[in-house]
């Protein structure tokens, strides 16, 4: 890849990175945490809540939020590190970096932990992951 695709992509990522910790720890809508620790362990209990509940908003505003938060992860990320070229060694590192978003949530008292949040932000990076390689394929053919 061009040294100058590559910074820009550098630059994008970086971006990419500051918004997503500006919304996962310091928007408006974050507020700390009071009293008792709030947390699911059980897969797929929120996710099958959001359709159970379906209003037409919160399934935009959660599900698909975080899905989409964690598309352009699985697309930058392999051109900066290649080993992560493969999909399992993606999705191993987006389940590792959501975690720790998860538990740094936790931590700060700025949300709840939530496997499904973890489930969503992997199955985003996998959707980036996967747009990698479809638009890598293209540029070199």
């Amino acid at each position: 890849m061009k040294s100058y695709k590559r910074f820009f992509l550098l630059i994008c990522f970086l971006l990419y990175v500051c918004v997503l910790f500006y919304l996962l720890f310091f928007s408006s809508y974050r507020q700390s945490v009071e009293g008792l620790l709030t947390y699911n362990i059980r897969p797929f209990q929120t996710i099958l809540g959001y359709f159970s509940n379906f209003d037409g908003l919160s399934i935009t505003d959660k599900f698909v939020g975080n899905v989409l938060a964690f598309v352009p992860f699985g697309f930058l990320l392999p051109f900066f590190i290649p080993r992560l070229g493969s999909f399992i060694r993606m999705v191993g590192c987006t389940i590792v970096f959501s975690f720790s978003v998860e538990i740094a949530q936790l931590i700060f008292r700025v949300g709840a932990f939530d496997v499904d949040d973890l489930l969503l932000n992997t199955f985003g990076g996998v959707i980036g992951f996967l747009l990698s390689k479809i638009f890598y394929k293209k540029n070199r053919g």
